[in-house]
């Protein structure tokens, strides 16, 4: 069976390539069809060298990825959304317009994109994502979640599988 096509995670700052919000969303994607993986930026702080090994990873890539970030990966997602083809951007509580990084938001890419960021997130607020849906045009879900959001992994699952779906349908 041919894949419906490629999903690549972008995990936050302090998480790991298969934590538990990845693990759930790569589990809704295998059973659509997709095949996917998640890149382990650990112990790289530069959000500009984790763009650079994801932009250098999807140049190496048969097609253009669906690409999922969350935090800080929301924001490397996005970067390399911006830069290089991909099918569709799902970004969880990215960190966009952080107090000091404001001049770094990526451009609107040129691809379908979905935000779900949580009301009660202490760490990335939520109006950063309202701003960037704004300037992209793009699906947004705001949850009664925090920045983790794996309170809300049943919804953030369903949510991911019907931004799949979308994906596929436009392929059609």
């Amino acid at each position: 069976m041919v894949a419906a096509g490629h999903v690549c995670f972008a995990h936050g700052k302090e998480s790991g390539p298969w934590g538990t919000k990845i693990r759930a969303l790569a589990e809704v994607a295998r059973a659509r069809g997709w095949s996917v993986e998640s890149l382990d930026f650990q112990g790289m702080e530069d959000p500009h060298e984790r763009v650079a090994k994801l932009t250098g990873h999807c140049r190496g890539l048969a097609g253009p990825p669906v690409l999922a970030g969350s935090s800080m990966g929301g924001f490397v997602a996005a970067a390399v959304a911006a830069a290089l083809p991909v099918r569709a951007l799902f970004l969880m509580a990215p960190a966009f317009y952080v107090p000091g990084y404001e001049q770094y938001v990526p451009p609107a890419p040129a691809c379908p994109v979905t935000l779900v960021h949580g009301w009660r997130d202490d760490v990335v607020p939520w109006e950063g994502s309202v701003r960037y849906a704004a300037t992209c045009r793009a699906q947004l879900t705001l949850l009664d979640g925090d920045h983790r959001l794996t309170a809300n992994l049943p919804e953030l699952s369903r949510l991911f599988g019907w931004f799949l779906g979308d994906v596929e349908e436009a392929a059609r």
